[in-house]
């Protein structure tokens, strides 16, 4: 089982930052190995729009739409990626 790990901290607006119906655009997705990787297969690439849909009640996981499809993913994960508002 992978372990994560916060990313370290920047300057950049995160994924897990957008809020209901707020849209931004993929920059990069940090991280490594297998994370990063299945993410990516995912379609979390650089440029893709991504928009925010809702969080469950105790706030993990989110939920998100990107290239047609519904992706939750947990606020960890989303911290991976970096994004555009």
């Amino acid at each position: 089982m992978q372990v994560l790990t916060p990313p370290p901290q920047s300057l950049a607006q995160t994924l897990d930052q957008l809020r209901p119906g707020q849209k931004g655009r993929v920059k990069r997705v940090r991280g490594e190995g297998l994370l990063r990787r299945r993410l990516m297969d995912m379609g979390m690439v650089a440029g893709v729009e991504v928009e925010m849909l809702k969080t469950a009640p105790l706030g993990d996981p989110i939920e998100y739409r990107l290239c047609g499809y519904h992706l939750s993913l947990r606020k960890n994960e989303a911290r991976c990626i970096e994004v555009e508002f």
